[in-house]
């Protein structure tokens, strides 16, 4: 088996120290776990420069799409890491699927106007990424063996000098509005009701999207986020016509690592407190609460279901049910969904079975999804997409891109949203919306 070569180089807690020297190379992409302030996340995954670019065409349908990607990792060529490596990503695929990819895998209404006109999906096939493992405190080169021995050293270069280029500042051109009103989100919220006590549903997330005009360099104000959100499944991707994708995301998707697997959703929901003691009785409420444990109960229950579609039958168990997981804005409730990959199985597979995230659709799945493109009025695109890599040997992780905002032609949006149950009050979960991004908003009105 072909194997890998790996170039060490200083160790950076800070992934935007190395970024910087690609950030306007095409194709650049970087995973993200919030270092040095984020304690969760183990590696951070940065390229460019990819071998090829594919985004899924709008009628092409997802198992088409999937597998023109398997059929890139098979053109690439197997490879393994030096026997004393563990490092996640061996070359491959790196990008995003955006929440409408959904569309290519099952049949949904379009009621709901596509006004971002971003693809539902694009990755790049890279031959090298420069990965630090925080846990061991290490940054290194990784050279899949396709990658010529010039391009390796013209990429050891680049990354032994320091970076000199400026970063161009970013700003808001006005302020982060929303598309809904108050009045229109409750009339929304009325019609998922409706829905539940038909019996059509028992769960349905509903988001809201703000936006504003805005000028300059993305990655600004990703890197101003980032300090003032750290979050473990965090990502910039650059687009080819000068936007960027930039998430903050607390949540994992799905994760496949030698064969396992494991999602952790969240559900359920509380702000920060502003005193410990205040803080420590959110915390205490958002466990104790029978409203989100129902909620978060359900979701697992969902992706139990959507495992199973992969999963070697009898593998899938829940060693994690209710944990609480803390960041800057919010407190979550935070399950563990794990499996096997059947033998006949890959995680191209297990996308195709369990996108999107029911995390972030609503249960039952599909008819959640239909209820969201009828009240919702704009799709969501990248919002409860993904950021993810899949490499050669069938390692992959993925996010699901909530606290997560796009920045193309001139604006810059962002979504909020959470699961509505029967028990739900409006006025609640539409804070709640604004809660869990009020952070990022915030940040970005004020640089």
């Amino acid at each position: 088996m072909p194997t890998c070569s790996v170039h060490p180089l200083p160790y950076r807690a800070n992934p935007a120290e190395y970024f910087a020297a690609i950030r306007h190379a095409p194709g650049s992409v970087m995973l993200d776990s919030g270092r040095p302030s984020a304690e969760r996340g183990r590696y951070d995954l940065l390229s460019a420069w990819p071998l090829k670019q594919l985004a899924v065409l709008p009628d092409e349908s997802g198992s088409d799409f999937l597998q023109r990607l398997r059929i890139q990792l098979t053109q690439l060529g197997d490879a393994v890491l030096p026997a004393t490596v563990q490092l996640p990503f061996a070359g491959g695929l790196i990008g995003y699927l955006s929440y409408d990819f959904g569309r290519h895998l099952e049949a949904l209404p379009s009621h709901a106007k596509d006004d971002l006109q971003l693809p539902d999906a694009r990755f790049g096939v890279y031959d090298w990424a420069l990965i630090s493992d925080h846990q061991v405190g290490t940054s290194q080169l990784v050279f899949h063996p396709h990658c010529a021995e010039d391009e390796r050293q013209r990429l050891i270069a680049l990354f032994s000098q320091p970076t000199t280029a400026p970063v161009l500042p970013f700003s808001l051109e006005g302020p982060m509005t929303p598309d809904l009103s108050a009045e229109a989100y409750r009339q929304a919220f009325e019609r998922i009701q409706a829905y539940i006590q038909a019996g059509d549903c028992y769960q349905v997330n509903f988001a809201q999207r703000f936006r504003a005009p805005c000028q300059g360099d993305a990655w600004a104000a990703y890197q101003a986020l980032r300090a003032a959100c750290p979050t473990p499944f965090s990502g910039f991707q650059s687009l080819p016509d000068g936007g960027a994708v930039l998430s903050l995301s607390p949540e994992r998707f799905v994760k496949v690592s030698e064969g396992q697997v494991e999602t952790r959703p969240i559900k359920g929901t509380r702000p920060r407190g502003t005193t410990p003691a205040e803080d420590a009785a959110h915390a205490a409420e958002l466990l104790a609460s029978p409203k989100d444990r129902a909620e978060n109960l359900m979701i697992v229950d969902l992706l139990r279901n959507d495992l199973g579609r992969t999963c070697r039958i009898g593998s899938v168990r829940v060693p994690e049910l209710f944990s609480l997981e803390s960041y800057p804005n919010v407190h979550h409730l935070v399950s563990s969904v794990t499996g096997e990959l059947a033998v006949d199985k890959d995680a191209l597979d297990l996308i195709a079975g369990s996108f999107p995230g029911g995390s972030i659709t609503g249960a039952p799945k599909i008819r959640a999804m239909q209820i969201i493109d009828e009240l919702e009025p704009t799709r969501r695109g990248l919002y409860c997409g993904s950021l993810l890599y899949l490499d050669v040997r069938g390692e992959m992780d993925s996010s699901i891109a909530i606290r997560s905002l796009l920045v193309k032609d001139g604006q810059v949006c962002c979504w909020g949203g959470g699961g509505i149950v029967a028990d739900s009050d409006w006025q609640a979960e539409y804070q709640e919306s604004i809660t869990k991004v009020r952070v990022l908003l915030e940040t970005l009105q004020n640089l």
